[in-house]
């Protein structure tokens, strides 16, 4: 059997648990439920820890997305994201 503590962090993952969390916040923020709204930042804070330590264990040169990466993390905001893009980029 797989136990959850053994999994190494994922960016996938931790974009993913990014969006939820957004998503519990806004609709805490909507609502005017202070549970909805921390459960929210919880989930974002978490996120954000997870996909700096994907990151870490990441070799850009045989992992990532390149300019792809890069420019949705332009898009999106997430300077991580754009960062790990451009240290994946293949040259031209």
């Amino acid at each position: 059997m797989s136990s959850g503590n053994n999994q190494q962090p994922s960016l996938v993952g931790g974009h993913a648990e990014y969006v939820k969390g957004a998503a519990e916040s806004t609709i805490g923020g909507i609502t005017g439920s202070h549970a909805w709204t921390t459960s929210g930042e919880q989930a974002k804070a978490h996120a954000v820890d997870s996909m700096k330590a994907a990151g870490e264990n990441r070799d850009p040169s045989s992992q990532g997305f390149g300019k792809v990466e890069q420019k949705l993390g332009q898009v999106t905001g997430c300077e991580g994201m754009a960062k790990e893009g451009a240290a994946s980029k293949k040259p031209e």
